[in-house]
């Protein structure tokens, strides 16, 4: 591949099957794609965008009365230099916060624990909540699709993620200050939950590892959102969808002076759902390659490697 495909999602109103088709393709053959026409307005994202580097201009010591030790990062601020990919030898060079589903102490899901949000920056809270929102919306829209492509019915993920510990993590690269670092912005990793949708940089960074071994700068239509399998969704295809290998790397001069900001969604599962192979995806050619696990288990020992729990 020479970037990963787009998919109209104006084909979801106005032809469903080719929607499921262009889609479900896409994401067997790359594992990523690019999502055109989806609805979300250009100035809500720029909006996003903005007060995302608004949140990480604030002063060190204010942004770190937000971070929860121990908490693993479920919500509120994780400082620069913490989170490290699966198997890797250094960590990453960049700041994040996370926001989750808003609930008020749910009985019924204890996992889900409420969000933290910076007196300092009042406007945050409100286009937070808007873009998950929006994002979360298009998450069950695109998973719609893959249900259909993978032989469920069109609403079989809509009851295992309704309740999902899903998360928005607006996200700061700041600038390289160290020439030579053995770190990178994001080294390489696939990512832990259902599918990401991501808000785009306005710098550069973003790579995709090929099947034949090649890393593929990400290049997409302007306002386009980037759209990936995660490491749950390939687990309960038993690899039919494949959760990609991606990073980002340091970008050359000028690039590296400026920092880079993106806003990720991850889509999860509900806690309790068990991800187990779906019968349409085994076969005598791909028999069944991993055990049944929930996706709170599962969440839990990956986020261990990474080291947001110790």
């Amino acid at each position: 591949m020479s970037s990963i495909p787009h998919v109209d999602v104006g084909l979801y109103q106005n032809d469903f099957d080719q929607f499921v088709k262009t889609l479900g393709e896409g994401y067997e053959g790359n594992g990523f794609v690019a999502l055109t026409n989806h609805g979300i307005p250009k100035e809500q994202i720029l909006q996003a965008l903005d007060t995302t580097a608004r949140l990480f201009e604030l002063p060190e010591a204010v942004k770190k009365q937000y971070h929860i030790p121990g908490g693993g990062g479920a919500r509120g601020y994780t400082p620069f230099g913490t989170e490290i990919a699966k198997d890797a030898k250094h960590v990453d060079l960049k700041e994040f916060w996370h926001v989750g589903r808003e609930v008020e102490g749910s009985a019924a899901h204890p996992q889900l624990t409420s969000n933290i949000w910076p007196a300092e920056l009042p406007d945050f809270k409100t286009h937070m909540v808007e873009l998950f929102n929006a994002l979360d919306a298009l998450g069950s829209r695109v998973l719609e699709a893959i249900a259909v492509y993978l032989k469920q019915p069109r609403d079989y993920f809509q009851n295992k993620t309704n309740h999902g510990n899903s998360i928005l993590r607006p996200l700061h690269y700041p600038p390289i200050v160290e020439e030579g670092t053995p770190s990178v912005r994001a080294a390489a990793h696939e990512d832990i939950n259902v599918i990401t949708l991501l808000v785009g940089s306005r710098e550069p960074g973003l790579e995709v590892l090929s099947k034949s071994g090649t890393w593929i700068p990400v290049t997409i239509l302007e306002g386009a959102i980037i759209c990936n399998v995660g490491d749950m969704l390939q687990r309960l295809t038993n690899g039919v969808l494949p959760s990609t290998t991606h990073r980002v790397v340091n970008p050359p001069a000028p690039h590296n002076k400026k920092s880079r900001y993106s806003i990720p969604f991850f889509l999860h599962f509900n806690p309790d759902v068990v991800i187990d192979a779906l019968d349409s995806c085994v076969s005598e050619e791909n028999p069944k390659k991993e055990p049944a696990i929930t996706a709170d288990d599962y969440l839990m020992e990956r986020l261990r490697e990474i080291g947001l729990i110790k």
